[in-house]
């Protein structure tokens, strides 16, 4: 039974945001030197490593049951093994900022999806408004003008909103999956991912790219730690504890984080298009909240 969050709950959302928003800057920093293939590998390596000691420590946990083991290889696809390798491929040629600002299109993604297969979550008049600031956002990121002198056209973009329907499947999925503890739950859909990983680097005929650089390897340790180790041990626990509703909810930070940390750390220009796209993403956000019902609260 999912409670009403709690100051902690939300402090661990906002950590949990920001975390994240660093990934695009580490991607940007790590793909030209490892391309994405090699990138995705060494980030969930590094992630199921430094969760790794913890694991072995608590005890290792397995599903109760054959249908969570079948819960958690699609989680571990569409959280991770699949999500991880379109953001990086499109990150070959988005700016971190425009891929944090794309993928503050999640929530309205959420709300569509949850409209046609829920009976208690459906569209009103002020989510109806807000879906259509937020994609009416995405669509000045993704205009003709946005993608001036951009490589690969509408391909990056479109691979940044198929790693959005992945993440939000298999957070609708983390619930069904009881008899593992959050933090050994991260270290399974790593170990599951790295399984797969490894014949998909040999398939891919990516020999091993040359040694990257300090900044590569730092931005590549970093991921794996941060981005993936940490920030999916606080998705699964919150999605458990709050739902995944209010883990959704806290994506509202994410476009004005990742502009932000594009700006500050990697010198990306913000430009009227980028900004223009933010306000329209950040208002739709904010009366998307107008419709939200209020969370349920448990015994």
């Amino acid at each position: 039974m999912i409670r009403k969050p709690t100051p902690v709950d939300l402090t661990l959302i906002a950590v949990m945001v920001t975390i994240w928003s660093s990934a695009f800057v580490a991607i940007k920093v790590a793909v030209p030197e490892t391309g994405p293939v090699w990138l995705v590998f060494f980030r969930v390596a590094f992630g199921f490593l430094a969760l790794l000691p913890w694991t072995l420590w608590r005890g290792i946990v397995l599903p109760a049951h054959r249908r969570e083991w079948f819960y958690i290889g699609l989680i571990a696809v569409l959280s991770s093994y699949l999500p991880f390798w379109l953001i990086s491929w499109a990150q070959q040629t988005l700016d971190a900022g425009t891929t944090a600002l794309l993928m503050g299109a999640g929530p309205f993604l959420a709300q569509i999806i949850s409209h046609f297969t829920t009976s208690d979550d459906r569209m009103n008049v002020p989510k109806l408004i807000a879906v259509l600031l937020g994609f009416a956002g995405v669509s000045v990121v993704i205009g003709q003008d946005a993608l001036t002198g951009m490589e690969g056209g509408l391909a990056p973009p479109v691979a940044i909103l198929g790693a959005l329907v992945c993440l939000s499947i298999s957070g609708s999925l983390v619930r069904r999956v009881e008899s593992v503890p959050p933090t050994r739950l991260s270290s399974l859909v790593l170990c599951l991912s790295l399984m797969l990983l490894v014949p998909t680097v040999i398939l891919s005929g990516d020999g091993l790219p040359q040694m990257p650089s300090q900044s590569a390897w730092i931005a590549l340790v970093w991921l794996g730690v941060g981005p993936t180790g940490i920030a999916y041990i606080l998705r699964y626990h919150l999605i458990r504890t709050v739902g995944y509703s209010y883990v959704a909810l806290g994506m509202n930070l994410l476009p004005a984080l990742g502009v932000a940390f594009g700006a500050l750390l990697l010198g990306e220009q913000v430009s009227a298009t980028v900004l223009i796209a933010l306000g329209l993403v950040l208002t739709g956000l904010a009366i998307a909240r107008l419709g939200m019902p209020r969370a349920p609260v448990g015994p």
